[in-house]
C-alpha cells in the first residue's frame, strides 16, 4: 500500500527531528519534506504535494494558520494537521477558519499524532475531545467574527498578513521586499493600508497588534521602543 506522504512545518529543529523519527518508525507514513518557516512550507507543498502537513502555528516569516489558508488555496488536496503548543480555543478556532482538519497539542502522544495523521488523510477531522469542547464552548459565547489569534480582522488581505508579519519581526522595508520578491515601494503602500485599517500610527503599534493577534508569538525579540 502506497505511504502516506507528510511535510513536516516546524522551526525548531529538534522538535521537526523528534517528528520525523516517530513518523519513520511508522510503514505506512513517510516524511517528504520539511520546513522551517511558513513561506518555505508553502513551497514545498506546491514541490511536493504531500498528502498531509504537519504544522505548528508559531511558525516565522509567515505564521501557520496564514500559511495553511494559502497551501489550501494551491494544493487543496492536502490536509493540514495543527500540532502547536497552544490549546487555546481562539487558536483552534482560527485554525479550523484556516482550513486545517485537525488540531493537536505537542504534549499528545506519539500513537495519536500517528492516528490523526491517517484520519486527515481520509477526509475525516481529527480533534482530542478537549480541544472539540473548547472549540463548541468560545463558538457558543462568541458568535461574532473573531479576532483571534493570526486572525486577519479587520479586513486584512494575505499580503498584509504577510507584510505585517514581517515588520513585527523587526524586518526594514527593504528586508521585507527582498523576502515577499516585491518593491520597496510596495511594501511602504502595504505598511500604509495597515496603519490605516488598524487604526495604527506606527511600527511599534503594528507590532503589539500582530503580538495581541497571534500573528507573532511574544517571545519573537523585537524592539517596541
Amino acid at each position: 500500500m502506497k505511504p502516506i506522504t507528510v511535510l513536516l512545518a516546524e522551526d525548531h529543529t529538534v522538535v521537526r527531528e523528534g517528528i520525523r523519527k516517530l513518523l519513520e518508525s511508522e510503514p505506512d507514513l513517510q516524511v517528504v519534506g520539511e520546513a522551517q518557516t511558513g513561506r518555505q512550507a508553502v513551497a514545498l507543498v506546491k514541490k511536493l504535494c504531500p498528502a498531509v502537513v504537519v504544522m505548528d502555528i508559531a511558525m516565522p516569516r509567515l505564521n501557520g494558520i496564514e500559511a495553511t489558508r494559502q497551501i489550501l488555496k494551491a494544493v487543496p488536496r492536502t490536509r493540514v494537521l495543527i500540532l502547536s503548543a497552544h490549546g487555546d480555543a481562539a487558536y483552534v478556532k482560527a485554525a479550523v477558519h484556516s482550513g486545517a482538519q485537525g488540531f493537536l497539542l505537542k504534549q499528545t502522544s506519539a500513537h495519536v499524532v500517528c492516528e490523526a495523521i491517517r484520519e486527515v488523510q481520509s477526509g475525516r477531522p481529527y480533534f482530542l475531545p478537549a480541544i472539540a469542547k473548547a472549540l463548541r464552548g468560545s463558538e457558543a459565547k462568541s458568535p461574532r467574527p473573531s479576532s483571534s489569534p493570526a486572525g486577519r480582522n479587520p479586513g486584512l488581505t494575505s499580503r498584509e498578513v504577510e507584510v505585517l508579519q514581517l515588520i513585527a519581526e523587526g524586518k526594514s522595508n527593504k528586508e521585507v521586499a527582498t523576502e515577499l520578491d516585491i518593491s520597496v515601494k510596495t511594501v511602504q503602500k502595504h505598511r500604509e493600508h495597515l496603519l490605516k485599517k488598524l487604526d495604527l500610527h506606527d511600527t511599534a503599534g503594528l507590532t503589539r497588534y500582530a503580538i495581541n493577534a497571534g500573528v507573532i508569538e511574544s517571545y519573537v525579540h523585537v524592539v517596541i521602543g
